[in-house]
């Protein structure tokens, strides 16, 4: 691992985020305020070559490469049906991208695109507060500059962790084009190709470039990898744990009120289409058409599942800049993103009865003593049925198809002005984007017409056709399901408008430099809905309740910055520059606040850089985190108190208070438990404060030497204090703390059946205690001199996690919870204590190669006796540019997991045994690619 741990930068450190005004002037990542230095902030830089040799189509994906990335939702997550909604309001986000920095999450990092705002994700499941990346065209990046400390008071609310500004490109002569092929070979599946054309005319005055884009991710299923065929990591069979009690068979638990047997029985062969068991109570489990129900009778929903998400994304973009009289320039830019993705679950299991947990009138299912398929001729309702699970295998998988458009135009104009006897430089911006989002869901049921057809034979009238959930695979006939099915349409929309206008420039003149300065206003207004289809938000649904949601909130703000130069070519002080800057807002949700932000740059002597940021954070609740109506997360958790007699002393109390019954009969059915979640209008916003020390050292003596063209190394230290986090709690923590300590907090939010069986764990978001973070990243850049064998460039990036806790509230006050090192589980977060990236570029003639390795450290489960090992992927690349093409045409052709590299199997993780936040899809991707330029 110490080979990992030498370096630095994973990419390019070139200067930050930059749209050249003049030739002197750049806008830099992280201020306002136009300067010569190159780069005064710890920023890493990611080129157009940088992403072309990752044989990656997405850039949610480059991103979480990164060892800063503490992951986010990618196509490695197939979510919608699966586990329901999470508490942030935001929906599952099926089909999105995020990027996650320092592990805070996609909400608290700022996406920018050119310095601008970026409407927010949509994907018809809620109101999300983060950007989805799939919306950027991929053609039009120019660089990605990741920013990695917050800069709230400079940009506003969301930049707690840090910025991501996407610089798309403004200037481009003629055809740009690449094309690129790939998939996991040695599976034959997961093909993904990718087109990118463009075309730029440039005059002295006018500056055009029209582009267009696809890109076509084909799926990988959970079947056909060994990690994710069953529940359990790697397991062959059910009797590893995991599977499920809503089998084709069906499981049967209820109470025959003439002899007062319990049973809790599965069928033992299927019947043919309106077929049924008999039912005889003298005998064992009722007759001989009935079995116990065991492990080995659960059924295994996994492969079913994606472990890669099919997603179609075309784009189309242009840009125009023109110059105006006066200096003045006029920037255009609009875009189109069109993405089509799915999801995909096992067949739906119906559950009905009172343990099953639905939240809705399935729970309260009477189940007719005359309807025709019902063998126990006795009704099934209170006080004799306590669940039935029949999986609804003759409707097919569920699956979930999602459209999403999004639009955006953008328009800047700039010009030049002169104050206090100095010029100054100011631009206007108005950002427009729609987001709109639509979702089709086949194979759920309207819950209300199941209990039509399940109750009494008199209220089952045409068109209503009896259910027969009794006779096993093959007995729901298409009539049955014609009657109960019925097609799900959601959709979801978000909007933004925002005017700014700032202002830059030198104040006056000090010993030292110039004093400079930059101003800025801006009203930025979002406002987001979602509306669910209509038999869902009536309650009807079996599959996830949803109700409509939507919101908008209007911002007023007013920034200001300072850059003050104190000396200059002094001994030990080649330079030292203070900076502040302050931002006012006020929010029509949250009201009004302020930043502040204060730094200091000293270069003791030209090689050295050394740096001090202090920063007060701001992140205003989200429209979906306001306004989130209640809907259920199925999460995969362990109930402590289910087989209570082998628990602890002190748990059974606990448990037994909690409503389980004493004499231990309670068994947990399933792996998952229902957590009812739901926005919180009285939330209040996050406020951080964060601390970054840098110190960069690029040696002049041992530039322009044999064996060195440059070499640079950089440190930094980033500690961030978060209060009032909104978050909702850990559905596992709040079980734990009930059972173990009896915490009236965590117990009061457990809802329990008679039987013991946990009907709704309450956790709806809440401005929680906060979390801490501290780490470091470490940076080497060195590039060769020109030799016969070419030339040589080794980057490299790595991530310390010194520390990461969350303190969450209990009954007795706060306490804290270290997450570094583990993997949380559902939702799913490995915390790693390294992360660490190393790319070795060679370049000769009109050839090349990039080898890369990637470096996660082990981490242990935070509910389970599991260990996730180490894990080093290495990708490479080899690139030919033909000199007979006239080096217009480069080809290049590569190995992602070059050694085959699973991951580590994740035993509470919530989809497919590993973590998808952290992880490779298992399998070597291999591609080609080619691209032309005139």
């Amino acid at each position: 691992m110490s080979a990992f741990v030498l370096g630095v930068v994973a990419l390019s450190a070139a200067p930050a985020f930059a749209q050249d005004v003049d030739e002197d002037t750049i806008v830099v990542t992280g201020t306002r305020i136009r300067s010569p230095l190159s780069q005064n902030e710890p920023i890493v830089n990611i080129g157009q070559e940088d992403i072309a040799r990752t044989g990656l189509s997405s850039t949610a994906d480059i991103l979480q490469r990164t060892p800063i990335s503490g992951g986010g939702l990618n196509t490695r997550f197939n979510s919608s049906g699966n586990f329901g909604n999470p508490p942030d309001g935001g929906g599952v986000g099926a089909g999105a991208a995020e990027v996650d920095l320092r592990y805070l999450g996609g909400a608290r990092t700022l996406v920018l695109v050119d310095g601008l705002r970026w409407v927010n994700g949509a994907s018809a499941s809620g109101v999300p507060g983060s950007v989805d990346l799939n919306t950027i065209p991929p053609g039009m990046i120019d660089r990605i500059e990741v920013l990695q400390q917050g800069a709230s008071s400079i940009y506003g609310s969301d930049a707690i962790a840090g910025v991501v500004n996407i610089i798309t490109r403004d200037e481009q002569d003629g055809l740009i084009a690449s094309a690129q092929y790939g998939g996991y070979y040695d599976y034959g599946d997961g093909a993904t190709q990718e087109y990118n054309v463009s075309f730029g005319i440039n005059s002295p005055s006018t500056h055009v470039i029209v582009g267009f884009g696809y890109v076509d991710q084909g799926d990988v299923l959970a079947a056909d990898r060994d990690v994710s065929q069953f529940p359990q990591p790697g397991a062959t069979s059910c009797l590893a744990g995991g599977c499920s009690s809503g089998t084709p068979l069906g499981r049967f638990i209820l109470t025959d009120p003439n002899t007062l047997q319990d049973l809790d029985v599965t069928l033992a062969h299927a019947f043919p289409p309106g077929g049924f068991p008999a039912y005889n109570p003298a005998l064992l489990n009722g007759g001989p058409d009935f079995v116990g129900f065991t492990t080995d009778a659960r059924f295994n929903f996994q492969p079913f599942n994606y472990v890669l998400t099919p997603s179609e994304r075309t784009s189309v973009f242009g840009q125009l800049v023109q110059d105006l009289p006066n200096g003045m320039e006029l920037r255009l830019r609009a875009s189109y993103v069109e993405r089509q993705s799915a999801n995909q679950a096992a067949p739906l299991p119906l559950f009905v009865g009172p343990d099953a947990g639905n939240g809705n009138l399935l729970d309260t299912v009477v189940i007719g003593a005359d309807n025709p398929y019902n063998p126990f001729g006795f009704e099934l309702g209170a006080g004799t049925l306590v669940f039935v699970g029949r999986r609804l295998v003759e409707a097919g998988p569920r699956h979930y198809e999602q459209n999403v458009d999004t639009f955006n135009l953008t328009a800047t104009l700039r010009g030049a002005a002169q104050l206090f006897g100095n010029p100054w430089d100011w631009d206007f911006n108005v950002v427009w984007s729609e987001n709109n989002a639509e979702q089709t869901f086949t194979g759920n049921v309207n819950a209300q017409r199941v209990v039509q057809a399940l109750g009494p034979l008199a209220g089952c009238t045409n068109p209503c056709v009896p259910l027969n959930i009794f006779g096993g695979a093959g007995s729901i006939t298409p009539e049955m399901l014609n009657y109960i099915g019925f097609t799900q349409h959601d959709s979801s929309e978000q909007n933004l408008l925002d005017f700014s206008y700032n202002i830059t420039g030198d104040l006056l003149s000090l010993p030292a430099g110039p004093l400079s300065a930059a101003f800025g206003i801006e009203n930025r207004h979002t406002d987001g809905r979602f509306d669910p289809d209509p038999i869902v938000a009536a309650g009807f649904s079996s599959d996830i309740p949803a109700q409509p949601a939507s919101g908008e909130i209007e911002v007023r703000e007013a920034y200001a910055e300072f850059r003050i130069p104190l000396l200059s070519d002094a001994s030990f002080a080649h330079e030292l520059t203070a900076s502040v800057a302050a931002r006012l807002f006020d929010y029509s949700t949250s009201g009004q606040d302020s930043t502040f932000q204060a730094g200091l740059n000293w270069r003791p002597v030209e090689d050295v850089l050394v740096r001090f940021n202090w920063g007060e954070g701001f992140r205003a609740p989200s429209i979906g985190e306001l306004y989130g109506t209640a809907s259920r997360f199925d999460q995969e958790v362990t109930d402590p108190c289910s087989n209570l007699l082998a628990q602890p002393a002190n748990v059974q109390t606990n448990c037994v208070n909690n409503g389980v019954p004493s004499n231990g009969s309670y068994t947990q059915l399933n792996p998952q438990l229902p957590v009812i979640t739901s926005g919180n209008p009285a939330l209040q916003p996050e406020t951080s404060e964060g601390f970054n020390v840098g110190v960069v050292w690029q040696p002049s003596f041992w530039a322009d030497t044999a064996w060195s063209d440059r070499i640079s190394f950089e440190i930094n230290y980033s500690d961030i204090t978060l209060d009032g986090a909104i978050k909702a709690q850990d559905g596992q923590a709040l079980l734990d703390r009930c059972a173990q300590t009896g915490d009236a907090l965590a117990c009061g939010t457990i809802t329990r059946t008679p039987t013991g069986t946990v009907s709704a764990i309450s956790n709806p978001l809440i401005n929680i205690g906060g979390i801490e973070t501290q780490a470091i990243d470490f940076t080497v850049n060195w590039t060769s001199p020109e030799t016969s064998m070419g030339v040589f460039q080794v980057r490299s990036s790595t991530n310390f996690l010194l520390e990461y806790n969350e303190l969450v509230p209990t009954a007795t006050g706060i306490i804290s919870i270290p997450r570094e090192g583990t993997e949380r589980g559902s939702p799913d977060q490995a915390y790693p204590e390294v992360k660490s990236t190393l790319s070795v570029d060679w370049d000769w003639r009109q050839f090349g190669a990039t080898a890369t390795a990637r470096y996660i450290s082990d981490v242990d489960e935070s509910g389970a006796a599991n260990s996730l090992d180490a894990v080093t992927y290495w990708d490479m690349q080899a690139r030919w540019t033909p000199a007979v093409l006239e080096d217009r045409v480069t080809l290049a052709l590569g190995i992602n997991n070059i050694t085959d590299e699973d991951p580590p199997g994740c035993v509470t993780c919530g989809l497919n045994n590993f973590d998808p936040t952290t992880y490779d899809a298992p399998g070597r991707f291999g591609y080609f690619r080619i691209s032309y330029r005139q």
